[in-house]
């Protein structure tokens, strides 16, 4: 469904932005400069100002975090899916997202940061990931909802990383986008199910949908103006697409899928607008959002309490497979001798 990101075109402008002024080596930085213009790729053998090293860290790593956060509202529901097949799907779906973490914290150990420092600043909560995952998911329906909604917008914001300058990140995205849209997929399609289900079922696709709605349009960030870290990413050719273009992009694309859904989306300022030939939309609480960001969400103190006791109580697989590695590598240079 949201595949055609794959074709958007960049913000206009965000190239014509300055660079920021440097320190570096004039020469490095002129040359990564030519390529970064040149919508060239940067590996991790390439040189890189020290600012932009730092930036693609903490915007992988927060999203590798959003992942391994965002297994826990779904992994509460493998036990009590209505069915087998649901059952089955849900686990490959949370199964997906431990992956997808695995994959970003990989391309982030490129750069130069353990996956041991990154997790640190997780559980410390120095580091963010997304303000989507502190909300509960009261009801079946809205597994359903996450699954089109938030998918759908995590698609719509990661499909143009695909094009990220920097070779590992972009490479990862191919994957976890292709991946992210079978989960999207199948949210909506267990929402069509229970469409056609008892009123009781509808009235609790509606209810999730209400409580998630304008969750998934915060999920994008806070407004252009109010984004100045964007500007440098998109001139770096980290980010391509600005907040506020995506965000209108996802409405765009979603308020077709509501109607077939047969559900209403609640926000009553939402309209089309033959002039501009997108859809008008209200106010986000963006209040809520930074408060929710800051720690201060319904589930935040939970989401995080639960990952640091997995981490905790999994240190003796993490040991035992140090062990064996080493058992591995001393075996082979024996051999080797």
């Amino acid at each position: 469904m949201y595949t055609q990101s794959f074709n958007v075109q960049d913000t206009p402008g965000t190239k014509a932005v300055a660079s920021v002024p440097s320190k570096e080596d004039p020469a490095l930085q002129a040359a990564f400069d030519t390529r970064i213009d040149a919508d060239g790729r940067i590996e991790p053998q390439d040189w890189m100002p020290d600012a932009y090293r730092k930036t693609l860290v903490r915007q992988i790593s927060q999203h590798a975090h959003s992942e391994i956060v965002g297994m826990l509202p779904e992994g509460n529901w493998i036990s009590r899916a209505p069915s087998l097949k649901r059952k089955a799907i849900l686990i490959a779906k949370v199964q997906d997202e431990g992956g997808h973490g695995l994959y970003l914290y990989s391309a982030a150990e490129t750069l130069g940061t353990s996956r041991d420092q990154m997790l640190e600043g997780l559980h410390s909560g120095r580091a963010k990931y997304s303000s989507i995952f502190n909300y509960p998911t009261l009801t079946w329906a809205d597994v359903g909802v996450v699954g089109w909604l938030v998918d759908g917008a995590a698609i719509m914001n990661q499909v143009p990383l695909c094009r990220c300058s920097y070779g590992p990140y972009a490479r990862a995205m191919v994957r976890v986008c292709k991946e992210e849209s079978f989960h999207q997929r199948q949210g909506y399609e267990a929402l069509l199910v229970m469409m056609t289900g008892t009123e009781e079922q509808k009235a609790m696709v509606q209810d999730a949908v209400n409580r998630f709605w304008w969750k998934c349009l915060a999920m994008f960030g806070p407004p252009d103006a109010d984004s100045p870290n964007s500007v440098q990413g998109m001139r770096w050719g980290i980010k391509r697409i600005s907040n506020d273009d995506l965000r209108q992009k996802f409405i765009d694309a979603t308020v077709p899928q509501a109607k077939v859904l047969g559900v209403t989306l609640p926000d009553p300022d939402l309209k089309w607008n033959e002039e501009r030939q997108h859809y008008d939309y209200g106010q986000i609480d963006w209040d809520e959002f930074w408060a929710t960001v800051n720690g201060n969400g319904p589930c935040n103190k939970e989401r995080l309490a639960t990952r640091v006791k997995a981490y905790r109580e999994g240190e003796w697989v993490r040991d035992a497979a140090m062990a064996h590695a080493r058992k591995q590598q001393e075996r082979s240079m024996k051999e080797a001798a």
